[in-house]
């Protein structure tokens, strides 16, 4: 067998994997041209030409149906040369010359023979209407024709080493004995005929040899030509993986990141840098001009200062865009550069090869700050944990012996000193449970409730303890929004589900509602409670208050554990809120509303509905 067909598993697999991936290319090949990666594609591997793409089996057969159809074109023009110059000629000969030239120009014409087989080999028809057809039109040629002054040995090359190149080893090595036989047998009967046999069976079988050996070294040439395109094709597929897997990632990133040449020319731009650099929707895609907006000057002047550094390490730096209508994001931006250089293996030379570029990766520090800031939450909040549970213990033998001293004491100083210690610890206890209850790990209670209900229910139990009415004049007023012409609060609106534990639902309302009364004036609609649908997918329930607007360096603390304005706060009212909320996925936050708008402080709460089966009422 060949060395070309010993390397048959390899190139099958090959060509499978090239077709596969022609086929690929012809219906994802749009997508491609949009990937943020577009603007570094190697042109010369876009554009060239189909055949140079082809497997070198497929090549080569091209190659000799080409070479066999300009052999029988030239076999026609030598036999009537040599009628036309009086050479001794037969009738066969021609003929046979002329009919194989038909026979290589239909199959090398013809798309349905011109095609290249799909294997790594010459099927046994293939190999019957080109090799087969050679050495037989070749063999009766050097037969028949001997006096006719053409010499045909020369033309057993061919079919020889196109066994060699398309055929396993056996077949080619079969051709070319069959062409050595031939060479013999032609130099027999001259040497019968002219009586000089010893010489011209010499000639003949040193041309036999020739003929193995070319079967050989071109069966081992194209095996390593087979070997070595196996491995090439291998190394690209892996490339082309790594730079699917490259974009794949990165388009996926939350950071931004461009690649900006010395121009401030954007080369490419991935969706989340092409967000950040706009304040709503995204910038268009790349390449595009850094200094066309005026917003982004700030970065390219950043831009530029990177390149002015030489381009040595990575730098940090925080860049200010302003927006229209007064708004403005802060970007902190790491700059890394790399060059490209001509003939490092990345597509060649040609302009802007070995240009420098610079790297940036853009973070929204809003964003980064949300994000440190919820790393220490937690690692506080399992600290905390630890330390609420070491507490519990000590704190029960305080309360425990505070209570035999209580009974004990008769003085009035010891009673109220006693009583001291009891409320203190009391207020210890309820900061334990606080932070208990919010420790990580903690599995929620979740079941569907109708959020109408149990809010009415939770206003009229808190309006009874703050000794407070819900009449017209009252400090407090509810409304609802979840249909047209909706019902007053308590008077049986339409139901809202909702996954949240009754329990926490109280606690968070109820501090919420503290909050607003230890804090609004004393005048009727000083409080208001909203509930309202947002669309089909959320509700949003709301407290507002006439209070004094929070200022704004207390606003950006409002939900941290452990800060409170007041003197004998502890805190954690607003951060437990917060927790409890994200653990049923709802989120509260606060908003200060227009100056024209009455109870401009609002903290409100929005959750997800649970959607109801008709067929099968209402969720468990």
């Amino acid at each position: 067998m060949s060395r070309a067909a010993e390397h048959g598993t390899e190139r099958r697999a090959g060509g499978e994997a090239e077709r596969r991936r022609s086929g690929r290319r012809s219906t994802d090949g749009g997508a491609a041209t949009e990937a943020w990666l577009d603007p570094f594609g190697q042109p010369a591997m876009r554009t060239r030409p189909a055949a140079a793409g082809m497997p070198a089996f497929q090549r080569f057969y091209r190659l000799f149906l080409g070479a066999r159809a300009v052999v029988g074109l030239a076999l026609v023009v030598a036999q009537v040369t040599g009628s036309v110059l009086g050479v001794r000629s037969v009738s066969l000969a021609m003929g046979l010359s002329l009919g194989y030239a038909v026979q290589a120009l239909v199959v090398w014409l013809l798309p349905r023979f011109r095609a290249a087989p799909a294997g790594i080999a010459l099927s046994p028809p293939a190999t019957a209407a080109t090799i087969g057809v050679d050495v037989a039109v070749f063999s009766v040629l050097h037969l028949i024709d001997p006096a006719s002054g053409f010499n045909y040995v020369a033309l057993l090359v061919l079919p020889v080493l196109m066994a060699a190149v398309l055929t396993p080893r056996i077949t080619s090595l079969g051709t070319a004995a069959v062409a050595a036989l031939v060479l013999l047998a032609g130099a027999w009967r001259g040497g019968l005929r002219e009586g000089d046999a010893t010489l011209l069976m010499t000639q003949a079988g040193l041309a036999g040899i020739g003929l193995f050996l070319i079967a050989l070294l071109a069966g081992e040439l194209a095996g390593r030509l087979a070997r070595e395109e196996a491995s090439a094709r291998g190394s690209l597929e892996l490339a082309r993986q790594q730079a699917q897997l490259n974009r794949l990632v990165i388009e996926q990133m939350a950071d931004g990141v461009l690649v900006v040449d010395r121009r401030m020319r954007v080369r490419a731009a991935n969706p989340a840098a092409r967000r950040l650099l706009c304040d709503e929707g995204m910038a268009r895609p790349a390449p595009f001009d850094l200094g066309a907006l005026p917003q982004w000057a700030a970065l390219a002047q950043a831009v530029a200062e990177a390149f002015g550094a030489n381009g040595r390490g990575e730098r940090l730096r925080d860049v200010v865009l302003p927006f229209e209508g007064g708004t403005e994001r802060t970007l902190r931006l790491r700059a890394g550069f790399t060059g490209r250089r001509a003939g490092d293996g990345l597509g060649g030379s040609g302009p802007g090869m070995s240009e420098e570029l610079c790297v940036l990766f853009l973070e929204d520090l809003r964003t980064l700050q949300a994000r440190t800031r919820q790393e220490k939450l937690a690692a506080m909040g399992r600290v905390s944990a630890g330390i609420a549970h070491e507490i519990r213990n000590p704190l029960a033998a305080i309360a425990q012996a505070n209570a035999l001293m209580e009974e004990d004491a008769v003085a009035p100083d010891q009673r109220r000193l006693t009583r001291i210690v009891a409320d203190n610890v009391d207020r210890l206890k309820r900061i334990v449970d606080d932070v208990l209850d919010v420790a990580p790990g903690g599995a929620p209670n979740a079941r569907v409730i109708d959020l109408a209900t149990e809010v009415a229910a939770v206003v009229a139990e808190w309006a009874r303890s703050v000794q407070l009415g819900l009449g017209a004049s009252s400090r407090l007023e509810v409304r609802f929004d979840t249909q047209p012409d909706a019902p007053p609060l308590l008077a049986a609106p339409a139901p809202l589900l909702v996954r949240f534990d009754p329990d926490h639902l109280r606690r968070v309302l109820v501090n919420l509602l503290d909050n607003a009364h230890r804090h609004a004036v004393e005048r009727p609609g000083a409080i208001t409670l909203a509930l309202a649908r947002l669309g089909e997918a959320q509700v949003q329930l709301s407290v507002a208050s006439d209070g004094t607007p929070i200022a704004a360096d207390v606003e950006r603390h409002l939900f941290e554990p452990f800060f409170s304005t007041r003197s004998r706060g502890t805190g954690l009212g607003l951060y437990i809120c917060r927790e409890l909320c994200e653990r049923y996925g709802a989120s509260i936050e606060y908003r200060l509303r227009a100056a024209d708008e009455p109870n401009r402080n609002e903290f409100s709460v929005t959750m997800p509905l649970v959607v109801a089966d008709p067929s099968n009422g209402p969720p468990p």
